[in-house]
């Protein structure tokens, strides 16, 4: 089955997992410790240390090795923040960050700090001059900003976004997941975190990054090891494995981009050729080589995924609107995007043409077979001047199939109102009118239109 979910999770390098069996038998002694043993691992561990700063640009005394990645974003912003409180408790973060730091952010908020989330255009881009207002604010101590979002791919710009923190006098940490893989993070940020099972490392490796004179203190109970940053026992066979995986990803990465780049461009010009009703989101040009996210209206998105899985191939969706939760994604919430029926494909260094033509060839039946399962949902009579659509109760993907399916019998220039306790209504509505050019009018309790409801009306004005 071709694996088209490394953005989730890459499989471990080749190079990789020999260095890793060779480190079991040559890196299992403490590295603190002073006997021969110990001493072979702290070389180890010494060596690997230098080979991954060395790859993300900086000093081999800066970088401090995680449990994850996850945990790495969490020292990075809790420690950053305790490191600058003179400054102040306001945190800056744009829209579309991971869920890490947004819990992280959450954490803070609870404590008593401000936090101000910045907002991003239609393609997933911070925008700078929101930004450097943002960081303008009195009492800023710091600033997040992903180098490329784990959603849609589109890469930010974070030198422009770290000279303006810098100008500020506000530190920028930067989360590299995504892009550590292919090149260097630029620019004069302050911290940076990655996470290796994303470059075909092991999993449980994760690396954080806080460039001399930039204040920071460890969020957690005082720990020896790692600089004091990073409480715990550091796995040196995995540590060496990431260090292999890091360089030989960043050795291929030239050519991985230049095979994998043209294969996205075919996805993104044939998916709407092949798919009614899909729109390919984030950016077409500053994106990563490897990922394209699309939405398909009037799907599920989970059973889309179990229909892809079905026929052979392993995709995620960049959306956690489907059966089973009612959150719809953070990062194409704020893009304004189609929350419904998302699709993230994200190739492998060894996914090959023929495996692209294949998908292509599958979802167009794939699409169709989930559309075809879903079940009407019951609507009201339309009055004369506003055909009302009670779909309350019912989850998306449902509200906007029921307003598709309504839609043709509203005269032009009528309203029509969808009534739903949806969470997901509130962007998957206003993204269907833009994608079919109407007129998205607000919304209003949904008791105006069904005495005794509870949930919004969403309203939307025919145009053609």
């Amino acid at each position: 089955m071709p694996n088209f979910d490394v953005a989730s999770t890459a499989p471990l390098h080749p190079l990789a997992r020999q260095a890793l069996l060779s480190a079991l038998d040559e890196g299992w002694a403490d590295p603190a410790r002073l006997y021969r043993d110990a001493r072979h691992a702290r070389m180890l561990l010494d060596a690997a240390r230098e080979s991954v700063a060395s790859d993300l640009g900086v000093r081999a005394d800066e970088l401090s090795f995680t449990a994850s990645g996850t945990q790495a974003n969490h020292l990075a912003v809790l420690g950053l923040l305790a490191g600058n409180h003179r400054k102040g408790r306001h945190l800056v973060h744009s829209a579309v960050e991971h869920s890490s730091v947004l819990h992280a952010a959450e954490r803070h908020e609870a404590d008593g700090g401000a936090v101000t989330s910045v907002p991003v255009d239609a393609s997933g881009r911070i925008r700078p001059d929101a930004l450097q207002e943002a960081v303008a604010t009195a009492g800023t101590a710091l600033a997040c900003l992903q180098s490329a979002n784990h959603e849609v791919g589109t890469v930010q710009p974070v030198t422009e976004a770290a000279e303006l923190c810098a100008a500020a006098g506000v530190p920028l940490f930067v989360d590299a997941a995504q892009s550590a893989a292919w090149s260097r993070v630029e620019g004069p940020w302050s911290a940076l975190a990655a996470s290796a099972h994303k470059w075909g490392g092991p999993a449980g490796v994760g690396v954080l990054a806080v460039r001399k004179g930039v204040r920071y203190r460890p969020p957690f109970p005082a720990d020896e090891r790692e600089g004091g940053r990073v409480p715990g026992f550091v796995n040196v066979p995995s540590i060496v494995a990431a260090a292999v995986a890091l360089r030989a990803a960043r050795e291929d990465a030239a050519a991985a981009d230049a095979r994998l780049r043209p294969l996205v461009d075919l996805l993104r010009d044939r998916v709407p050729a092949l798919v009614p009703d899909v729109a390919v989101l984030g950016d077409a040009e500053r994106r990563l080589p490897h990922l394209l996210t699309f939405s398909c209206l009037y799907v599920d998105g989970e059973s889309l995924l179990g229909a892809l899985d079905r026929a052979g191939f392993a995709v995620s969706s960049g959306s956690s609107c489907t059966s089973s939760t009612l959150t719809p994604s953070h990062v194409l919430a704020a893009m304004g995007a189609l929350t419904e029926g998302n699709v993230r494909v994200s190739l492998g260094r060894d996914a090959t043409r023929e495996q692209v033509e294949e998908f292509l060839a599958v979802l167009p039946e794939a699409v169709a077979s989930v559309r075809a399962q879903l079940t009407p949902a019951t609507t009201e009579s339309p009055s004369k001047e506003v055909t009302v659509v009670d779909v309350l109760g019912k989850l998306c993907p449902i509200p906007v199939i029921e307003l598709a399916r309504q839609f043709p019998a509203v005269p032009v220039d009528g309203v029509i109102a969808v009534l739903s306790d949806d969470e997901a209504a509130a962007i998957d509505i206003p993204a269907w009118c833009h994608m079919r050019s109407q007129a998205y009018e607000g919304q209003a309790p949904a008791a105006d239109y069904l005495p005794g409801a509870t949930g919004t009306a969403y309203l939307v004005r025919r145009l053609s």
